[in-house]
């Protein structure tokens, strides 16, 4: 949620900035704004809208002159999105100007001690508060701003990722971070801000990326100067080398990064299992896993917690880990993990997936399956990012990055990721025979070919959509393993198209859900080769008597199937333990071919955010 971006160097700040934002818009936003700093005044401008609404604005309302500058792109939390709750914020002088990621849970208290000392506010944000805050501290404790950022950070609640400036320092930036990402990239005599690194890749290769309650002072001929908030303890800064580069984060020739995106399954799913998978020598080796094999082996259960995309991933590995390992899983929203009080202990392995690493619900899940004394293994794809840094151990999805707010590939990277651990895990607690053990890893290898076959079926995938898309409602179906992919094909429906759709266990039918189905009603049913086929097909046939419309997803050379339903979706034959890395490829083009039809903005849904990096 929300994007930083800011610049102080010997460029031109503009037009880093501004292309900094829209290297940002994938995590969901409602209105943006910039700052510049001319060396005499601060120019700024936002607005309710998009990055390109501001560009707009701006080419009416400034110059885009300065070497200094911070900008923004805000997901509203305090305060309706529009002009005046954007970012970035004066503090009541106008020598201050900040902006933030997260939330200021206390900012109503202080914004009314502030009022009573004369303070005045044009918008409903916290975070109008928590610079008026630095300020007052830094006329009433007459300190330097770097140190009025640190003393206001120890007074307020909640999550940050901050960046201000003061114009009577033109030569520094202050950042600070608490629960969101910030990372400090490092040119020749120049600096630059992003909660990512993509706004300055081009730019260097270098970069920090704050720890929790962590501030810098970032300053023009000076190396960044981070210190601990609390403790003011100096910190030694770890500069990282970017593996990022500008050709992963670019369409290449796709109408949108989502569609970009579920055409590099293929290639993404042999990434991240490229060099831990020797499927002819019967190796799986997974490095953030040799070293705690152990711990798994010996847990009493594992937990897994996500949220979204990933939870989903999380109950196609249930069935994996209990199938293959034998080992008991409980599968968690993160979100509401450390709320009911859960029952965690010193045998229990929890594994924390996270597309991002960022997200904020997850981190909480965290903190307090270590508190209690778990082993907490990390499933994300952002090299750096704070699950990779907060977990014991972990693995990398090696996805690239995925610029599409609606999860794509990441789903299927943690499958592939959450695979290898279970069969891993099953050769070493001797739950799988030699050959079915072989089977896997060359059923897995192949994986990669089956996702390209069934790319192919996009144009009669295109056909069904044109047919289906002015529908209001769609349920899916799907049983044992493809049980949590009909909830994944709902949610993608749902994320980018704004159609309801449900999805549920295809025998739960009959339990209530039955009743919607009219011949106004779309039902995708996964229907794949499996142990329950048939079950699968006699739960078609009451669709069918309610004249339901059915879409199915079928194997390919199905023919009992094909009988029944409106369309089929074919898919090439998969062992069903691995087939929801095949049968979730036409539900994606589906959705992203019906929300196409609808003129929705995809890689940027309404209300959504790709990083949700507050509760």
């Amino acid at each position: 949620m929300c994007g930083i971006v800011g610049y102080i160097g010997k460029r031109e700040a503009y037009p880093i900035i501004i292309n900094g934002l829209k290297r940002l818009e994938y995590r969901g936003y409602d209105s943006a704004g910039i700052a510049l700093f001319d060396g005499t005044q601060i120019q700024l401008s936002k607005t309710q809208g998009k990055v390109s609404d501001l560009e707009k604005r701006v080419s009416q309302e400034i110059e885009t002159k300065g070497s200094l500058g911070i900008g923004h792109t805000r997901w509203a939390t305090h305060g309706v999105p529009n002009d005046v709750n954007s970012h970035p914020h004066y503090s009541n002088s106008g020598d201050l100007v900040i902006i933030h990621n997260g939330i200021i849970e206390n900012y109503a208290s202080i914004k009314k001690e502030l009022i009573n000392r004369g303070y005045t506010f044009k918008s409903d944000t916290d975070t109008e508060v928590l610079v008026n805050l630095i300020e007052e501290i830094k006329k009433q404790e007459n300190v330097k701003l770097g140190k009025a950022v640190q003393i206001a950070l120890n007074q307020v609640v909640g999550a940050y990722a901050i960046a201000l400036f003061d114009k009577n320092k033109p030569d520094e930036i202050v950042v600070a971070k608490l629960g969101s990402p910030l990372a400090i990239g490092i040119g020749d005599d120049e600096f630059f801000v992003a909660s990512d690194a993509t706004p300055f890749i081009e730019f260097t290769n270098n970069a920090i990326y704050l720890e929790d309650e962590e501030m810098a002072i970032v300053r023009r001929g000076r190396d960044v100067k981070v210190r601990k908030i609390k403790s003011d303890n100096v910190v030694d800064p770890y500069v990282q080398e970017l593996q990022l580069n500008i050709e992963q984060i670019e369409k290449g020739g796709y109408d949108h990064f989502m569609l970009k995106e579920i055409y590099e399954q293929p290639s993404v799913i042999k990434d991240t299992y490229r060099g831990r998978l020797l499927a002819d020598k019967g190796i799986v080796k997974l490095g953030g896993l040799e070293d705690y094999i152990k711990k798994f082996t010996n847990a009493n259960r594992i937990i897994i917690v996500a949220c979204g995309t990933s939870w989903h991933a999380g109950l196609v590995a249930e069935y994996i880990f209990e199938d293959l390992a034998r080992i008991p899983v409980e599968v968690e929203y993160a979100s509401e993990f450390r709320y009911r009080n859960p029952i965690i202990t010193e045998k229990d392995v929890v594994i924390a997936i996270s597309q991002s690493g960022e997200t904020a619900d997850t981190l909480a899940a965290i903190k307090l399956a270590k508190e209690k004394g778990a082993f907490v293994y990390g499933v994300c794809n952002v090299v750096g990012s704070t699950i990779s840094r907060e977990t014991h151990s972990g693995t990398y999805t090696h996805a690239g990055p995925e610029i599409g707010v609606a999860s794509t590939k990441a789903f299927t990277t943690q499958i592939t990721v959450l695979m290898m651990i279970a069969l891993r895990l099953a050769k070493a607690k001797g739950t799988i025979s030699q050959r079915d053990y072989m089977e896997h890893l060359q059923e897995l290898d192949t994986i990669p070919n089956k996702v390209e076959e069934a790319l192919s079926g996009d144009e009669k995938i295109k056909e069904i959509a044109a047919k289906y898309k002015d529908a209001a409602n769609f349920l899916y179906l799907g049983r044992g393993y493809n049980f949590p992919v009909a909830l994944e094909g709902a949610l993608k429906l749902k994320e980018i198209s704004y159609i309801h759709a449900e999805g549920y266990p295809a025998a739960e039918m009959k339990h209530g859900p039955i009743a919607l189905i009219d011949e106004q009603m779309p039902v995708v049913v996964i229907a794949v080769n499996s142990n329950h086929y048939e079950k699968v097909v006699s739960n078609i046939e009451e669709i069918k008597a309610r004249k339901g419309k059915i879409i199915a997803v079928v194997t390919e050379g199905d023919t009992q199937v094909k009988e029944l339903a409106d369309y089929i979706m074919e898919v090439p034959k998969t062992p069903e333990s691995l087939s929801p890395l095949v049968t979730t490829i036409p539900l994606q083009l589906l959705s992203y071919h019906i929300a196409v039809m609808l003129d929705k903005n995809v890689d940027q849904p309404r209300n959504l955010a790709k990083s949700v990096t507050v509760e």
